[in-house]
């Protein structure tokens, strides 16, 4: 069967792409944390036997692909999802599915990464599914500075905090130092028999908190550091850090001005991290620190996007 370019387009939209041999398409079925239960695992074990090759594939962005659909088995294996509790998605010009590490049952976790993904995909995967924006928006979470999920290469990226608390002045000076041998990146270490920390080195993972046996490391803040901007593929780019450790009820308004300025100001076609580097970061971070924004967000949502070199 021939397929138009149009019909290509719209299949992937939702979720279903051509596979390299012209004849087969992929479907990508949606997690919204990157948790399957069991029982949605066979589901999607059953759809792929059932009206594909057999073949379930995962992605780098934790959706699941069962391989080997044809043209004509897409509509019945979206309804057999559908009527099981799965829906396919995740492509197009818009707020992609969140990508969260382990962090909730790492050893290493600061954050509960995957209830923050189900939250941020209900609000902005599920509830801006309809807002076009210049190009895709990826929102990386996690949860700690290990790095898995790499936040700083993601649009968005989330990571989970826990800032120390030390003088020096309080050290014991003791023979052996557990805080200090815990540091991964040896920014607590121990010089001229006192432990220093060095903060151009410390990532903030909480490794030296509550180790101290007197008790002289503690807990200064907790939460979310973010980055903006962040491109991993044809392009590389490092996300520019904000200057704070957030709540989550200032991430979650920090995901809303950053697609709001984007929509309204970025050129169709263009990367989130390109339309930074175009306007400023600073400029960008300015705005994004500022509420402003949000009080244009009813017509920066009726708007049409911008062609590229035009200006509001």
């Amino acid at each position: 069967m021939k397929i138009t370019d149009a019909e290509k387009k719209a299949l992937k939209g939702r979720g279903y792409i051509m596979t390299r041999d012209g004849e087969h398409f992929v479907g990508r079925i949606i997690t919204e944390d990157g948790v399957l239960t069991s029982e949605e695992l066979m589901v999607a074990a059953e759809a792929a036997k059932k009206f594909g090759s057999g073949a379930v594939a995962m992605t780098s962005r934790m959706t699941v692909e069962v391989q080997g659909l044809t043209y004509e088995t897409i509509e019945p294996f979206d309804q057999f999802l559908r009527e099981r509790g799965l829906y396919t998605g995740g492509t197009g010009a818009r707020v992609r599915p969140i990508v969260a590490c382990k962090g909730t049952v790492c050893v290493h976790g600061l954050i509960d990464t995957q209830a923050l993904a189900r939250e941020l995909h209900e609000k902005f995967y599920k509830g801006w599914y309809d807002v076009k924006l210049p190009h895709k928006f990826k929102i990386g979470i996690g949860g700690c500075p290990n790095n898995c999920v790499k936040p700083s290469l993601n649009d968005f990226g989330i990571m989970g905090q826990r800032m120390p608390e030390y003088d020096s002045k309080d050290c014991h000076g003791c023979g052996r130092c557990l805080a200090s041998e815990r540091c991964p990146v040896h920014a607590a270490h121990m010089e001229n028999g006192v432990m220093e920390i060095d903060r151009t080195l410390c990532t903030s993972c909480g490794k030296c908190i509550d180790n101290c046996v007197f008790h002289t490391v503690s807990e200064k803040k907790a939460g979310y550091a973010v980055f903006v901007g962040g491109l991993w593929g044809k392009r590389q780019r490092m996300g520019n850090r904000l200057p704070e450790i957030y709540t989550k009820e200032e991430v979650f308004q920090l995901v809303e001005k950053a697609i709001l300025l984007y929509r309204e100001q970025g050129w169709t076609g263009e990367r989130f991290g390109a339309f930074i580097d175009r306007i400023g970061p600073d400029n960008f971070i300015a705005q994004l620190t500022s509420d402003e924004v949000l009080a244009r967000k009813q017509s920066i949502l009726d708007a049409p996007l911008l062609q590229r070199g035009e200006s509001r």
